[in-house]
């Protein structure tokens, strides 16, 4: 482990305990001290800039947002894909016909064009609140990162019916993201590697569900949380413990990136 020079992390059910709407105590009690440890640490995470919780008081030197459309720094853009017109307007289209809402994401911010179940709580999940907005139609005009709905699996071909230069991702059996199909967390993660001229073998990365599936294969050393289904454990190279029960925190004591300030 001593080669591992970033580390990857997703947020909701890895980085936040779903119980709480917080980041445990010793969580960014291991974040700082891996970045004491001259570690880089990055945000990997299918939310965009305007909908991350607030991490100012946390030493992050990336994020990979949008499912990897938009990858950045504090100072500069790394990386931005954003969705076609041609394929926002047929997603809108799909949308209307099999009777679901959708919320359009750009940079800033996000704009829903009318609420469903579904929709509202997948916005709940990530501590936000749904409202239809007024400039829906102005926004889809504007560089549309990401397209969320409310579905279920049988609905996905029907999503992506016609589009040219789109795909899903996938983090709540009940919600899709749409991306550019030239997207993606490993995608972005690369992007973030090349950046800052490292190799995926000193990456590590934390996730804990179906959308961290590239992250989780792209970096030398995927780590499923705990809490992750068991599909996402079996494709990882290793699993950590819950998110409610510190998994990251003892995961980086257990491989001698920090040392046990308890010890």
């Amino acid at each position: 482990m001593n080669t591992i020079k970033i580390i990857f992390f997703d947020i909701d059910g890895t980085l936040v305990d779903p119980a709480t709407g917080k980041i445990p105590a010793k969580t960014c009690e291991a974040l700082n001290r891996l970045h004491a440890n001259g570690i880089l640490l990055c945000i990997a995470t299918g939310r965009g800039p305007a909908s991350l919780p607030d991490l100012s008081d946390l030493p992050f030197d990336a994020f990979c947002t949008f499912n990897g459309s938009l990858c950045y720094t504090k100072e500069e853009t790394i990386h931005s894909t954003p969705l076609l017109p041609e394929d926002i307007h047929q997603v809108l289209k799909n949308a209307v016909a099999i009777g679901r809402p959708v919320s359009v994401a750009v940079r800033n911010r996000l704009a829903s064009n009318g609420i469903d179940s579904d929709l509202r709580d997948y916005y709940r999940l990530a501590g936000l609140t749904l409202t239809v907005a007024d400039v829906f139609s102005q926004v889809c005009k504007e560089d549309v990162y990401q397209i969320m709905l409310g579905c279920r699996e049988s609905d996905h071909s029907a999503i992506l019916h016609g589009t040219e230069g789109a795909k899903l991702a996938i983090s709540w059996d009940r919600a899709a993201d749409v991306i550019p199909a030239s997207s993606g967390k490993g995608i972005g993660i690369k992007k973030i590697l090349a950046y800052f001229h490292l190799e995926a073998s000193q990456a590590l990365a934390f996730g804990d569900s179906y959308n961290d599936t590239e992250m989780l294969q792209t970096v030398g050393t995927g780590v499923a949380m705990g809490n992750a289904p068991e599909k996402i454990k079996a494709i990882a190279d290793e699993v950590c413990g819950h998110v409610s029960e510190d998994g990251i925190y003892h995961y980086c004591v257990n491989h001698g990136l920090i040392r046990n300030a308890d010890a």
